[in-house]
């Protein structure tokens, strides 16, 4: 599959802003060059108009200087005469300068890397490719057509200036120059107009030639993405991380536990209840190696082990880190807590223990306790709500 086949995608606004930063877009020579005279045409008048006030001065300054030849003199003149050209010449090409360069910023902007040499530059096949190729084919059928219709409006313009011309031996000087500067003006105008109209066909042909040459294979998209939304594997490695950390304050909240249910190897919540302040709140839970970290943890730090199976197989279920417990499981955990605190005033907390009588739980029960959590809340809102009665029930 050639290059072109597989850049079958619309470039993204990413991939124009860094083709744009390094100077790869084309872009149309011929339009800030017919812009660039435009903008030279347009000042004609005024360079004119200083043009013949520093003719009128330097030809009385040359004729003092005829009639008393002075070297000094005839210097002086000629510096006034190159100062006032240059004087004229100034704002043109000032705007000529500001006209050009808003016409390449329109176009993408002046970049630095475009005038860096590229090894591609120097290969000879690129050199064939521009030889033969379709810009190429383009290219001179552009001067072709420059030269064709710039050649046309010019002869019309001139045909329709010729009487004003050939009338122009019998005018005085001011008016030769006056008719001179018209005339150039009228000719300039017309062939600008003419190569402004093929400059705009020559930008639609680069703008063309760049979304063809800016699309991106299938492989950029997805690189792009990647960089876009992130790599994969580099997320999964913050979210490892991100979750490592969370289990690193998980561990560190179980030395503040007041008990950990456990089932007894598989399961371990630890619960810490802090009076005023609520339902008892579950800060760790785990299974499997998790959970055996849990009850190493609570060892070290005198933390007591309960066994209750199905207590701590609820909890398991129906709580995450940092929440507080049901209220279906209240009654369960209130006897664990007092079960605990008499333990600790005994001076016995520690170790793994057994509530006396067992479970408040049904060790075979198998409920989704999470369910059961939102079953027991609709019932309680249910017991909120005022009873309505009916006027039947009302009459005695």
């Amino acid at each position: 599959m050639s290059d072109a086949q597989e850049r079958s995608f619309k470039a993204s606004d990413r991939h124009l802003k860094e083709v744009r930063r390094q100077g790869r877009l084309g872009r149309s020579q011929d339009l800030q060059a017919w812009v660039g005279l435009g903008a030279a045409a347009l000042m004609l008048p005024v360079v004119a108009a200083r043009a013949r006030e520093t003719a009128g001065a330097s030809l009385t300054g040359l004729a003092g200087v005829a009639r008393e030849p002075d070297p000094a003199a005839a210097v002086r003149v000629l510096f006034d005469a190159l100062q006032g050209v240059l004087s004229a010449m100034l704002p043109m090409f000032a705007v000529t300068v500001v006209a050009v360069v808003a016409v390449a910023v329109a176009q993408g902007g002046v970049h630095l890397r475009s005038f860096k040499p590229q090894p591609q530059q120097f290969s000879p096949l690129t050199g064939i490719r521009r030889l033969v190729g379709a810009q190429a084919w383009w290219q001179a059928a552009k001067v072709l057509l420059k030269s064709a219709a710039v050649g046309l409006v010019m002869y019309a313009t001139v045909q329709a200036l010729a009487p004003t011309l050939m009338a122009s031996g019998r005018l005085p000087l001011s008016g030769v120059l006056s008719a001179a500067a018209g005339g150039t003006t009228s000719l300039l105008r017309s062939g600008i107009v003419a190569g402004v109209l093929l400059a705009l066909v020559d930008l639609a042909v680069v703008l063309r030639r760049n979304r063809k040459q800016t699309r991106m294979t299938l492989r950029e998209v997805k690189d792009e993405h990647k960089r876009s939304e992130g790599d994969p594997h580099v997320k999964a490695a913050i979210r490892g991380r991100q979750q490592q950390l969370s289990r690193n304050r998980m561990m560190a909240a179980v030395a503040e536990a007041d008990v950990v249910l456990v089932n007894p190897t598989h399961v371990a919540v630890a619960l810490r209840y802090e009076p005023g302040r609520g339902a008892p709140r579950v800060v760790a839970k785990g299974s499997g190696e998790l959970a055996a970290r849990i009850r190493a943890r609570a060892s070290e730090h005198h933390v007591p082990l309960v066994e209750d199976v199905p207590l701590a197989r609820a909890l398991h279920a129906a709580c995450e880190v940092g929440s507080e417990i049901p209220e279906y499981l209240f009654t369960a955990v209130a006897r664990v807590l007092a079960f605990v605190m008499a333990l600790r005033r005994r001076g016995a907390a520690a170790g793994q223990h057994r509530v006396p009588g067992g479970s408040t739980l049904p060790v075979g029960d198998t409920t989704d306790h999470r369910a059961a959590g939102r079953a027991s809340a609709r019932a309680a809102a249910r017991a909120r709500r005022p009873v309505r009665t009916t006027a039947a029930e009302e009459t005695p």
